[in-house]
């Protein structure tokens, strides 16, 4: 299982800004992403403050829990196999990894933990001033929104970059704090 702290900054942007700003990096490649989000149906995880997904990426899956810290959030992530994911996604079956383990040793059953929805990205990342700069198209539960993140080493830096970023190319800047995660969680309850 690998740790990492995650800290970025986040500014949902309308289509016509999104297509602006992909034009920026003519060159830079695209590649598709899945995160399926994982929690029960009372969102136990939810109200603990904790995110549980699996992400499918170029045929392979990881999955990842995050809790928050005061600046950004920890991840821990942990390689599945395809099978591994077929198993939970289909019968339920949690991965035998440290992630059982501590959710286990947080007291969460995990018997109660289910795929409940999944939000596909279409993202361009570009290496930006010391950081990462990611364009996103999301598509989940028949909507679509568009998002720039900007990671970086702490939070109050990330923020000021990625807004010069976005003045700069005349696109409008408001901070979302509203993860992926809680955006097609809410999605699926609009249903």
């Amino acid at each position: 299982m690998s740790n990492a702290i995650e800290i970025e900054a986040k500014v949902l942007v309308n289509a016509d800004d999104y297509r602006k700003l992909v034009k920026l990096f003519p060159d830079a490649s695209r590649y598709m992403q899945t995160n399926y989000y994982i929690d029960s149906k009372d969102r136990m995880l939810a109200k603990s403050g904790i995110a549980l997904r699996i992400r499918e990426k170029n045929g392979q899956y990881e999955m990842t829990l995050k809790t928050p810290l005061s600046q950004g959030l920890l991840e821990k992530n942990v390689p599945l196999s395809m099978n591994e994911f077929c198993a939970f996604r289909d019968f339920g079956e949690f991965p035998k990894c440290d992630l059982l383990r501590f959710l286990t040793m947080l007291d969460f059953d995990v018997a109660d933990l289910k795929i409940l929805t999944s939000l596909a990205t279409e993202r361009i990342d570009v290496e930006y001033e010391g950081g990462l700069l990611s364009i996103d198209r999301n598509s989940y539960s028949g909507k679509v929104d568009y998002e720039i993140e900007f990671e970086y080493n702490n939070m109050e830096d990330a923020e000021a970059i990625l807004g010069d970023f976005l003045k700069k190319n005349d696109v409008p800047v408001t901070f979302s704090k509203m993860r992926k995660t809680a955006r097609a969680m809410a999605a699926l309850n609009e249903k």
